[in-house]
């Protein structure tokens, strides 16, 4: 098989690893982050936006986020995505801002939090495996084509599946380290 297709593989294997770093970040460990808000989308005059694009978001302390929307117009639309988001934090509006505070972790929601880390972690595994297999696929098209010998293709399937564990075990990594921090609030 040609030193072509493994490059594609592995920057595959790449951006699945950056996706699941970017998941993770959006999980909540206890403290304040701008990151949570990443997955919540506010219905902007009729386009789906990000908060982050339509606010400025800060830290003033490690356990709360304040969002001021540029357009004053658009704090209720903010609160409304935010409760309707499965963040799990209630937010206080005073007509300017929107404060968010992060309670200490209760164990029912690391749990529950954990199981979402582990969502996360099967889907990129999914995705790693889904990689693999269409290499093989294209590895064994272009053994039926004559490009490349039979042994090539043992070769080729045996380098994928080696480079498929690092990938997984590059997200069992990523995984316990997360699991880890959540632990630890």
């Amino acid at each position: 098989m040609p030193a072509a297709s493994y490059p594609h593989f592995e920057e595959k294997c790449k951006k699945t690893l950056e996706a699941l770093a970017h998941n993770y970040a959006t999980i909540r460990a206890g403290r304040a982050n701008a990151a949570v808000l990443d997955r919540i989308f506010v219905d902007y005059y009729g386009a789906q936006t990000p908060i982050g694009q339509i606010a400025s978001i800060s830290t003033p302390d490690p356990r709360s986020l304040t969002i001021s929307p540029w357009d004053q117009g658009a704090l209720k639309m903010i609160e409304k995505a935010i409760q309707a988001s499965d963040l799990g934090i209630n937010p206080t509006n005073d007509g300017k801002v929107i404060r968010l505070v992060f309670p200490q972790l209760t164990e029912e929601r690391r749990k529950d939090l954990i199981k979402q880390v582990h969502r996360f972690c099967e889907e990129a595994k999914v995705a790693v495996r889904n990689v693999r297999r269409d290499c093989i696929e294209e590895a064994k098209a272009q053994k039926k084509r004559s490009e490349i010998t039979e042994d090539d293709l043992k070769d080729a399937e045996r380098d994928l599946q080696t480079l498929t564990d690092k990938g997984i075990k590059d997200i069992d990594e990523l995984t316990a380290k997360k699991e880890k921090e959540l632990m630890e609030v």
